[in-house]
């Protein structure tokens, strides 16, 4: 009774050839789980904000606030 021989030829061939449609597969997927997943939701989010965001309200509150040392509030 003898052991069988190990393969010493082609084994990167044989793996990759298992392997790599594998990985391929695993990282399309990881990719599309990301885009709706992170970044879909991330932009939802950001034009909902901006919907509703007024640049010229925010710079008032700001300058009433003391904020800009270029710009006095309208109390001074």
């Amino acid at each position: 009774m003898s052991l069988a021989k190990p393969q010493m030829r082609g084994l990167l061939g044989k793996r990759l050839r298992f392997h790599l449609p594998i990985a391929f597969a695993l990282s399309i997927v990881a990719a599309v789980a990301f885009k709706y997943g992170v970044t879909e939701p991330r932009k939802k989010a950001y034009a909902d904000f901006y919907k509703q965001y007024d640049a010229a309200k925010e710079f008032e509150a700001m300058k009433e606030a003391g904020i800009f040392e270029s710009v006095r509030p309208s109390g001074e």
